[in-house]
């Protein structure tokens, strides 16, 4: 029962990462902090050796990630969720996780590459008055344009592709 709670919220705490990604491109840090955390839960419900199995599957992304935050590949909110996401992933999804972290963000890419040359060259300046998706439009417009990916959209695929959920549609009880 713990353990099903444990794993709506942390899935509802991804999902809450993907739509502040979607909308300001940054994952405030308790999003990551509160996911680590029922991460943490679930993995010591589980016994010390998933916990331990979860932390070094932590690092390790941590590893990678940091890598790719260094050189500038990937920004630092979304580094932080996918550490906090490979908590929350049981230790043996923790490859299904990242494969499926990469093909999302492989879709998401080609998403903004094939609305690149839909845009428009210009939308009208969007003020207080202007209605709410005529303001999305523009600021979604500039930010395709930027080239910069919602990353956390990837990540909260992934891990929701992998995670907890993943053993309850495969048809085994979760712990």
């Amino acid at each position: 029962m713990l353990a099903g709670l444990v794993a709506v919220t942390g899935s509802a705490l991804l999902c809450a990462a993907a739509l502040y990604d979607l909308g300001w491109r940054l994952v405030p840090n308790r999003l990551p902090l509160a996911l680590a955390g029922a991460g943490l839960v679930l993995r010591a419900g589980e016994g010390l050796d998933a916990l331990l199995a979860s932390l070094v599957g932590a690092l390790v992304v941590a590893a990678l990630l940091g890598a790719a935050w260094w050189r500038g590949l990937l920004g630092g909110g979304d580094a932080k969720l996918a550490v906090a996401a490979g908590l929350f992933v049981p230790p043996q999804a923790l490859a299904a996780f990242l494969l499926a972290t990469a093909l999302a963000g492989g879709v998401l890419a080609l998403l903004f590459l094939a609305l690149r040359p839909l845009l428009p060259a210009r939308i009208a300046p969007a003020g207080r008055a202007a209605p709410l998706l005529r303001r999305l439009a523009r600021a979604e417009a500039f930010r395709i344009r930027r080239g910069v990916l919602p990353y956390a959209v990837a990540i909260a695929a992934g891990a929701i592709l992998a995670g907890p959920f993943a053993s309850i549609a495969a048809g085994a009880a979760p712990a």
